[in-house]
């Protein structure tokens, strides 16, 4: 199966993902699915199918610009991924004897896979991301719609974008966790989907002389972590820095370097947007939502969400 293919069933995922059932060689079973639509946040879907025996075709990236001189509000950026050869299990990993106690290798339930993967982002979404680590002016003209032409183009699948693809289809965090941390890879895709493609850069180049350390690496990533599981629970850069062991100096540049933000405004990013899954999915009040956000009054969180989303948080409750 060529690679020509592969971009056409993605193009049929977006529109009418059935249709793929109804090809002869190409997917029909379909063993995972899940999405959001939430307004104002990142639209995805990932689904997940049974690997035919004769799939051939290398993994595939694509972005899809869109730019709406008429209608600005329906400007948006999609990244679309085809990844093969992820493992999962038919049964329920925590309910599966082998791959409770590690033997996963083993398991007749385990399966190989074909993943597809959408994310949307608005024109607003995007804005934030103006002046991260993708400094080209086609980058910056891209994310905040400056550049007039809508453009589809494919994307190779690095290395780094792959371990984050599996990370969003193998994680086991559940429900708020859950949310949580898929915004912060879909940022990561996004960040290194720019690099690679726009800025035709070698994302895997390193500025920080300490990132060669891969200890120092893991330590950030460790940071990373810790903000996503703690996002009700605010922390300083020098507690953070404490609990990796890295010099607050150095934790700030590794971080921005790594993940394209910096320490606060990743950690905001992350709390807006897991405010918008409280409010809309979870029907929370705005008192509610403010107190597992860590926030001391109301009139403080309200004014970093309108900030961050241009919306009201009441707005959002009604939409």
């Amino acid at each position: 199966m060529q690679g020509a293919l592969i971009l056409a069933l993605m193009q049929a995922a977006l529109t009418q993902f059935e249709s793929l059932t109804e090809q002869p060689g190409t997917l029909q079973e379909l063993a995972y699915e899940t999405g959001q639509n939430i307004p104002g946040s990142v639209q995805y879907f990932i689904k997940r199918f049974v690997r035919p025996q004769d799939w051939m075709a290398e993994d595939t990236g694509m972005i899809k610009y869109h730019v709406s001189g008429s209608e600005p509000d329906k400007n948006h950026l999609e990244l679309r991924f085809c990844v093969a050869g992820n493992m999962y299990c038919r049964q329920q990993q925590d309910e599966c004897r082998k791959c409770k106690v590690h033997q996963s290798g083993n398991c007749a339930e385990k399966l190989e896979s074909i993943d597809l993967l959408s994310f949307v982002f608005s024109s607003t979404l995007l804005s934030q991301f103006i002046g991260s680590r993708t400094n080209d002016t086609l980058s910056e003209d891209v994310l905040s719609f400056e550049y007039r032409s809508s453009f589809v183009k494919t994307v190779p699948v690095c290395n780094k974008t792959r371990v984050v693809l599996e990370g969003l289809v193998n994680h086991t965090y559940s429900d708020t966790l859950q949310n949580i941390y898929v915004n912060a890879q879909t940022q990561m895709l996004l960040l290194y989907s720019m690099d690679c493609m726009l800025g035709e850069k070698e994302i895997d180049t390193i500025t920080c002389k300490f990132l060669a350390n891969e200890a120092d690496r893991e330590k950030i990533i460790k940071a990373r972590e810790i903000l996503i599981q703690q996002i009700g629970e605010p922390i300083t850069i020098k507690a953070l820095s404490r609990r990796v062991a890295m010099n607050e100096c150095y934790l700030k540049k590794g971080f921005k370097e790594m993940f394209g933000s910096t320490i606060f405004d990743f950690y905001q990013s992350q709390r807006m947007e897991h405010a918008k899954y409280l409010l809309y999915e979870k029907g929370l009040s705005v008192t509610d939502v403010s107190a597992i956000l860590g926030y001391s009054s109301i009139s403080h969180f309200s004014t970093a969400f309108k900030k961050h989303t241009g919306l009201k948080p009441c707005e959002l409750l009604f939409r």
